[in-house]
């Protein structure tokens, strides 16, 4: 090994020249950007399919990205992800997948499906949910009930009918004697189930009681709702188009009764959550009454935060990573050291380390966890960014580490609430932090990278296409910087070549003087 290497992962810094909510660019940052003018500095994607996701339309996130920084490799993620489990079979084959089906047999029950029907690919797939029902028939499964969240928003604005026709059809050339399966509930996007960030919890009571109790304005058919709502507003949008629940003879024909099985099938997690604490909340859940609970199985289609395990089930298991940095540092003896506190820590830790929540090597990994304050972080938008400067700066001074890491989380989590002015106060903590960190890598002969995984605070306002400027709390498409300080050498990188996060891991190991494994990415070194 050459010289130690420090990582900094700056969460939801990304990079961009345009000035519209862009706080990164308004914070006061004079190490960041010293460290741009003087060192050796690119940027690089941290989204779509440079991080495993199907397309460039879709926003990389601290779970995939950290995949990506501690593995060297790109992984299928999300829909293709999913897409690959479903042509494979093993989604059938998962335990959560044979407990539902099995469950709603022995109870004679239904399997309800919930979930965006559209092929837009952000959220969820109708192919999905297609290709879910035929096996829910061939297993046996009696009855099927679909509750439908209308799109408009990732598809065509008014081309609800379409996805509804194409299910309909599915759903008549599967039913006979033995299978029964009908849409049972929907509702625009915007206005029922699909909240995120816990800003509007009625969103999700308002689904719930129509999905769940079946509660709501009654209907013959998907059809006669949507075309009733579009003739008393007109104008109105998909995802804008008020509840519904589908009736016969005066009843609900999906309401959820215990012994059921339910399966959110978005695999997107941000508008997946919310429902899912609701299924799995247990009697301390105080977010809205939920009236009579249903004792069902449920499952999301993946695990949505896997921080907090939400859902406690899912179908498709996270990506098996191997060959991660981890275990190539392990193989060559080096003790290396992550830090962050609890926002990030199992960023830094379990999806570093390839979806793993144990270390490889007990002797050669040492983890510390911060504790995250329990509150807005937009009311001290400094996080944990001094604790965590000085476990890394104690690292570093303790010489007994050849690679540390560490995520300072201001940029994300403070960028997620909205507030401009504690996200730019967010950003510049970090750099003070970055600050007291490359000083310290200077007196102890340590290379300091710096980078970020996703985009957020650089992206703050949005602009609609009728110029109409609103917040934005999701993460960015912008690419992420990539810096490497070394007061010793100057490391020229290749400018040119098209990067991202899988090229930092096989970058730092150049770094230290190590053999890259054969299926990494190439290095951006020179």
């Amino acid at each position: 090994m050459k010289k130690p290497v420090v990582l900094v992962v700056m969460d939801g810094v990304g990079e961009s020249s345009e000035e519209l909510g862009n706080m990164v660019m308004k914070a006061t940052t004079p190490t960041l950007d010293e460290l741009k003018a003087n060192d050796p500095f690119r940027i690089i994607k941290a989204h779509g399919t440079a991080v495993g996701l199907p397309s460039d339309d879709d926003m990389g996130n601290s779970e995939v990205g950290h995949n990506a920084l501690g593995c060297g490799q790109i992984y299928s993620q999300g829909a293709k992800l999913v897409n690959e489990s479903i042509e494979s079979g093993a989604i059938y084959a998962s335990e959560t997948w044979k407990e539902l089906v099995s469950g709603a047999k022995a109870a004679n029950g239904a399997l309800h499906f919930i979930g965006l029907l559209s092929d837009g690919n952000v959220h969820s797939n109708i192919g999905h949910l297609l290709a879910m029902l035929k096996e829910a028939k061939k297993e046996g499964i009696p009855k099927c009930r679909v509750h439908i969240l209308l799109d408009g928003r990732d598809v065509p604005a008014t081309s609800a009918l379409d996805y509804v026709d194409q299910l309909e059809n599915t759903l008549t050339d599967l039913n006979d004697a033995s299978f029964d399966g009908r849409i049972a509930s929907g509702g625009g996007r915007m206005q029922i189930t699909m909240d995120r960030y816990q800003a509007n919890w009625g969103m999700v009571e308002k689904g719930w009681n129509i999905h769940v109790h079946g509660e709501g304005r009654t209907f013959a058919s998907a059809r006669e709702a949507i075309e009733t709502y579009r003739n008393e507003q007109p104008g109105v949008i998909d995802q804008d188009l008020p509840g519904f629940v589908i009736a016969e003879n005066g009843a609900p024909v999906g309401p959820m009764k215990d012994g059921d099985s339910v399966i959110l099938f978005n695999f997107r997690g941000d508008r997946a959550l919310e429902l899912s604490m609701a299924f799995d909340g247990d009697a301390s859940f105080d977010k809205f009454d939920r009236g009579a609970v249903p004792q069902v199985k449920y499952a999301g289609m993946l695990e949505y935060d896997g921080d907090l395990h939400i859902p406690h089930k899912y179908l498709v298991n996270p990506p098996q990573i191997r060959h991660t940095l981890t275990e190539l540092l392990v193989e060559n003896g080096i003790n290396e050291y992550a830090c962050s506190e609890t926002q990030k820590y199992g960023h830094v830790t379990y999806f570093w380390n390839g979806n793993r929540s144990e270390k490889f090597s007990e002797e050669l990994e040492t983890w510390e966890e911060v504790p995250s304050d329990v509150r807005s972080f937009d009311e001290c938008p400094w996080m944990k960014g001094t604790e965590i400067a000085d476990l890394v700066i104690a690292a570093i001074e303790s010489g007994k580490y050849g690679f540390i890491r560490c995520n300072f989380p201001n940029g994300d989590m403070v960028g997620h609430t909205g507030n401009l002015y504690a996200t730019e106060i967010a950003v510049e903590t970090v750099d003070l932090e970055l600050t007291r960190i490359r000083k310290a890598c200077d007196e102890h002969g340590c290379i300091l990278v710096v980078t970020a995984d996703h985009g957020n605070s650089d992206q703050m306002l949005e602009k609609n296409k009728k110029g109409v400027v609103s917040v934005r709390t999701a993460h960015s498409l912008r690419p992420v910087p990539f810096i490497i300080h070394d007061p010793d050498e100057r490391h020229e990188m290749d400018t040119e070549s098209p990067f991202g996060l899988a090229n930092v891991a096989p970058t730092v190991v150049e770094l230290l003087g190590l053999k890259p494994y054969d299926c990494w990415e190439k290095s951006m070194l020179k």
